[in-house]
């Protein structure tokens, strides 16, 4: 570790540490909340200098929804979602090749799976946030820390002292990166962890603002559902989904024919952005969709500058922590998103982290060893499972290749209904909640795994 600079950190208050939190993302925004309810002194610091209302469709369900109710958000969360009731999925000339449903989903579950546009959520949570605690404009370019602290420095100078350093900043994480350097010069990182993402694909997505729903019938629905469109003889698929507000939430995904032009990609899509959109925007503007009208007709009711384009990454990093610097969300773990579970898996890193700081004894080196090595024992083994299902779930509804689109038909066509319910209900069992919080009523008639 780098030798921390002769400022201390600020003064804990009354033995709980300060925290600094890199990233105002979901994750990083969530992590926030938390520690507010234990009194935890935090700041949030965003490299980017506004809010920007990038992403496109978000599902939550009972993995996470349970910290919702403890939260007091999930009434807010309903009214802004539509449950899901449906994964139709179709070939490039509209013909429908399967339905994808689960009868009784709150019944058994105890929760509908919620749908929103992703902004909404963002939204949400900032209003959580007090005033001042989320720094823009901050670019962490190092870290130093020692037993007694940890230091970032930014690119504009400043430098911000805590007890506790926290990277929820993303699949290219600075922090991340800052601290696996450190690592290597003492040779304390793991090979595996020196190695890029896994890239297959690249994906562009949008909301569409405020359609008619006279042109969109699906509009009229109160229930979201899914058109996935699995393109014939083209490396592409697309997809839409109807959310509230009269918006529809869209996406086009391209199957990365070599690991070079995945490599010459990363460097032009290192981020989230509205940038180099065009060529793409070109390729998918005929696209038909179940619908009603073409992929075209959605771009052009989207806001330019809240069309992303971004590559699909999946790497389960073996380093989680190191020192007084821990990892979260798209810093530690990044899934594809065809299982609905990136974003969940990354709420659930904070509700862990916010109890394992609820827990700590001293702010002493070993403790916080400690706690961060409970952290990831008990999120390591459900991430790699639903890495594993992400892998799976992207070659059936994105892959292209003879293999994927024989391994698609016998999923769609062949497995029965009672394997589909089975494997959600052992995935939908873990739900972790704060332990700092009234625990929210077990709901649903399906087994839940118990609290730690």
């Amino acid at each position: 570790m780098s030798h921390y600079p002769s400022q201390p950190p600020p003064p804990s208050t009354d033995g709980k540490p300060n925290v600094m939190i890199v990233g105002a993302g979901l994750a990083g925004m969530f992590l926030g909340i938390l520690l507010d309810h234990i009194g935890v002194p935090y700041e949030i610091f965003e490299r980017s200098s506004e809010v920007r209302p990038l992403g496109a469709v978000m599902s939550l369900n009972a993995n996470i929804l349970p910290v919702f109710e403890q939260l007091g958000i999930y009434e807010e969360l309903l009214k802004m979602s539509y449950p899901s009731k449906g994964f139709n999925i179709y070939k490039s000339d509209l013909t429908n090749i399967a339905s994808l449903t689960i009868d009784n989903e709150e019944e058994l579950f105890g929760y509908n799976f919620c749908v929103f546009a992703r902004p909404r959520l963002h939204d949400l949570f900032l209003s959580r946030i007090p005033p001042g605690r989320i720094h823009r404009g901050k670019k962490v370019m190092s870290l130093s820390q020692s037993k007694e602290g940890v230091m970032i420095r930014c690119s504009d100078g400043t430098t911000y002292h805590g007890d506790i350093l926290v990277g929820a900043d993303g699949a290219y994480s600075g922090v991340r990166q800052d601290l696996f350097k450190q690592m290597q010069k003492t040779k304390e990182l793991p090979a595996s962890d020196t190695e890029t993402l896994c890239k297959g694909y690249m994906c562009l997505v949008g909301t569409a603002d405020k359609l008619d729903p006279n042109k969109y019938e699906v509009l009229n629905d109160k229930v979201s559902k899914v058109y996935q469109v699995i393109g014939t003889g083209t490396q592409y698929s697309w997809s839409a989904v109807n959310v509230p507000d009269n918006k529809i939430c869209w996406n086009v995904i391209v199957q990365l024919a070599t690991m070079r032009q995945a490599e010459d990609e990363k460097f032009r899509n290192s981020e989230w952005g509205p940038d180099s959109n065009d060529a793409m925007i070109r390729e998918a503007r005929d696209f038909l969709l179940p619908i009603g009208g073409t992929i075209g007709d959605l771009i052009d009711a989207t806001p330019k500058e809240a069309i992303s384009r971004v590559l699909l990454e999946d790497k389960v990093f073996d380093t989680w922590y190191h020192g007084r610097t821990v990892l979260i969300g798209d810093a530690c773990h990044k899934l594809l998103p065809s299982g609905g579970q990136g974003a969940v898996n990354a709420l659930q890193d904070a509700v862990i982290l916010a109890n394992c700081i609820y827990d700590l004894p001293s702010l002493e080196q070993h403790d916080i060893t400690t706690a961060f090595r409970d952290y990831k024992n008990h999120r390591y083994a459900h991430v790699k499972d639903e890495y594993e299902a992400s892998k799976t779930n992207a070659k059936v509804f994105y892959g292209q290749t003879f293999r994927e689109r024989l391994m698609r038909n016998v999923a769609l066509n062949y497995l029965p209904k009672s394997l589909q319910l089975r494997t959600m209900t052992k995935s939908l069992a873990y739900r972790p909640q704060a332990s700092f919080l009234p625990p929210a009523p077990k709901r649903g008639t399906r087994p839940v795994l118990p609290q730690k």
